[in-house]
């Protein structure tokens, strides 16, 4: 067993300019432990993953992106094509290969 996760991350309506205009991007994420050595879980939820994608990713207005622990209201994610509601939001286990997108459904006017 490896000790990395591979995963999609994509972002979409906006919300790839706080990441370099990058859209779509494959991470592989250490363990779980190697990066967040305090925690007692043994798997990457979508949670600790919003965390690594502010310290490796994000590259600008944080405040556009996250709010507290989570995404802003008007991002919607995706978990494999279906909305993260019905997989337990922050919670989420995330699993080998999945896609995990970042949609902004906030515009200017």
């Amino acid at each position: 067993m490896t000790d990395t996760l591979k995963l999609s991350i994509q972002f979409g309506g906006g919300a790839e300019l706080l990441f370099d205009k990058i859209k779509k991007r494959e991470v592989e994420l250490p363990a779980l432990k190697k990066y967040f050595p305090e925690s007692l879980k043994e798997k990457w939820a979508i949670r600790e993953l919003l965390v690594w994608i502010k310290d490796n990713l994000l590259k600008e207005r944080p405040e556009l992106f996250l709010q507290g622990d989570s995404v802003r209201p008007g991002i919607l994610v995706l978990i494999n094509d279906a909305d993260w509601e019905l997989f337990g939001e922050l919670d989420y286990e995330l699993q080998a290969n999945d896609t995990i997108m970042f949609i902004s459904t906030l515009h200017g006017g």
